[in-house]
């Protein structure tokens, strides 16, 4: 697929009505993604963290199940997402001077990426950790939610700030076609 033809919105038709992309005939490979986020919080959250924890217990360890869990449970969350064979997810969550930091790593094999999986996992993630930490900041603000790399699928490899190298139809695609759209978006 040229950059030309993934410049239009694959989950709308014709018509303009939503539709799911049809993925039967694409093959099943080896796909994974990688997201990340962070929360910001007070000082007074990072030093319990670091130290006694929050009144709700362990914020951490808490947020990590729930990011795992959002990752299975996106088709759930996204009408147009495909129900995938999630095979592994990882959320790591670490406490910086100002913030928690999530990153998730999501694989399948499949026929269609698993962006979406990855920035669930880490969104649930951060939702979660605003619950558990609000009791002592209520402003916490989650921030910065965005896909940085998949492997994969028909348009290859894309690192964010890198742009893509080419799938297995041998074809390079820009950093321009490719930074916004995924495998499940561009139908390939």
């Amino acid at each position: 697929m040229s950059s030309a033809e993934q410049q239009h919105l694959t989950h709308v038709d014709e018509r303009g009505a939503a539709r799911m992309v049809d993925v039967s005939a694409k093959d099943v490979t080896a796909r994974t993604a990688r997201a990340s986020g962070r929360v910001l919080v007070s000082p007074r959250v990072v030093a319990l963290l670091r130290g006694e924890g929050v009144p709700k217990g362990d914020a951490l360890a808490t947020a990590r199940i729930a990011g795992i869990m959002g990752a299975k449970r996106t088709p759930d969350l996204i009408p147009l997402c495909h129900p995938l064979a999630v095979s592994g997810v990882e959320v790591d969550l670490s406490v910086a001077d100002d913030a928690v930091e999530i990153t998730a790593q999501v694989r399948t094999t499949d026929r269609t990426g698993v962006e979406m999986e990855a920035l669930t996992a880490v969104t649930v993630a951060a939702l979660t950790v605003v619950d558990m930490v609000k009791a002592v900041d209520k402003a916490a603000v989650v921030s910065d939610v965005r896909v940085e790399e998949k492997s994969g699928g028909r348009s290859g490899n894309w690192t964010r700030g890198g742009g893509t190298s080419p799938g297995a139809a041998g074809r390079p695609d820009g950093p321009a076609a490719s930074e916004h759209a995924s495998d499940e978006e561009s139908g390939v």
